[in-house]
């Protein structure tokens, strides 16, 4: 059934209904066009331009299964003693430390409007680096965790609120659901027109598929197993003109949809993908490991990153785009072709992030 709307007689200025405008959010907003740059400039560093340590002790204090097929944890993270946590906005995600070591992202997916907890989801990647895995097996009850103050790279504006669309438009590929759940609740609570389109392999594979419906005809949800793989047009079902569309999912949904946003006259189209982009303009180089004098062939359709964990597994790595910083290494030799969207000139003077940034000539002396 649709759940009645009961749109405000009169938008507050503010998004959760504050007297005076959230400048916070204007800041934001006006960034929105250039959400990685924002990164860098709302991230909080010392004067040497070196990052400030943020991080919380927490304790995993619930945990569910949100998908039928078994293969999506949520954990609810909690201060050891209670008390309210750091706040954030849709979009934002936290970095996890992992008993083992292992950092990685995850989107928040809770309500920013419940202040002493977090809520992620992780879906096992039974072949990935092993982060998933982990979080699906080592992570009982009671468990504490290193997590990081929530930051975020795929900032959200409504209608009204720093952005000019009439109408939002969501779309989410499986796991890519967790950064737009409060997005929806956000929207919805404020009366907004809007509309979303959830798609993955099957019913079974969708995590909060009961949230999600329970936005009624707003949400179309679209199987592979029963219509196929999706058309730009099918992941546009149900968009208005003047609209903002906000995607997360694997990269060949982003590219389906970037092909129909283009074609929209009066469009935005703000996204986030959870796997690494695609290389453009490679070309080869090769990295000599200091530490050790070997020399690893980079080819020019591989990153850095990739080529180098195939000799040095160890290697610390989390988001594979620019942003986490977790790949950052100091540079010993060469000019780095820097594409990542988060060091400071200062940084970028002897140090990259292998997992996105390449090399200018023909080879790097890395400190690794």
């Amino acid at each position: 059934m649709r759940r009645a709307l009961t749109a405000p007689v009169a938008m507050p200025p503010d998004l959760y209904g504050r007297p005076r405008r959230d400048l916070f959010l204007g800041a934001i907003s006006a960034l929105m066009n250039g959400h990685m740059a924002a990164v860098r400039v709302l991230r909080r560093s010392t004067p040497t331009g070196q990052p400030v340590d943020r991080s919380l002790v927490v304790v995993v204090s619930g945990r569910s299964v949100e998908a039928h097929d078994d293969n999506v944890v949520a954990l609810t993270l909690t201060r050891p003693s209670g008390g309210v946590l750091p706040p954030w906005r849709p979009g934002a995600h936290i970095d996890l430390t992992l008993p083992s070591g292992i950092r990685r992202q995850y989107s928040l997916c809770g309500d920013p409007a419940v202040t002493d907890r977090y809520r992620i989801a992780v879906r096992r990647i039974p072949d990935g680096g092993g982060g998933s895995i982990e979080v699906h097996d080592a992570l009982p009850l009671g468990t504490e965790l290193v997590v990081s103050e929530p930051r975020n790279a795929f900032a959200f504006a409504v209608p009204g609120y720093g952005s000019p669309a009439r109408h939002l438009h969501f779309v989410a590929g499986g796991i890519g659901i967790t950064p737009i759940l409060p997005m929806l609740r956000l929207a919805d609570s404020l009366g907004i027109s809007w509309s979303m389109v959830y798609t993955g392999r099957s019913t079974d594979s969708l995590p909060f598929v009961p949230e999600v419906i329970a936005f009624g005809d707003k949400v179309t949800i679209r199987t592979d197993d029963v219509d196929g793989l999706p058309t730009s047009a099918e992941l546009l079902t149900g968009i208005r003109p003047f609209a903002a569309i906000y995607a997360c999912g694997p990269a060949p949904m982003i590219n389906t949809l970037r092909t129909g946003a283009d074609a929209l006259a009066d469009c935005e189209f703000h996204f986030e993908r959870f796997s690494a982009p695609t290389i453009v303009d490679g070309r080869a180089f090769t990295v000599e490991l200091a530490r050790s004098g070997r020399v690893v062939d980079v080819p020019a359709d591989v990153s850095a990153l990739d080529a180098i964990t195939s000799v040095l597994p160890n290697t610390t790595y989390s988001c594979k785009q620019g942003f986490c910083r977790t790949c950052i290494v100091g540079v010993l030799g060469g000019t780095p072709d820097h594409r990542d969207g988060t060091l400071t000139d200062v940084e970028r003077a002897d140090h990259m992030l292998i997992c996105v940034s390449r090399a200018q000539g023909e080879r790097l002396v890395l400190d690794l």
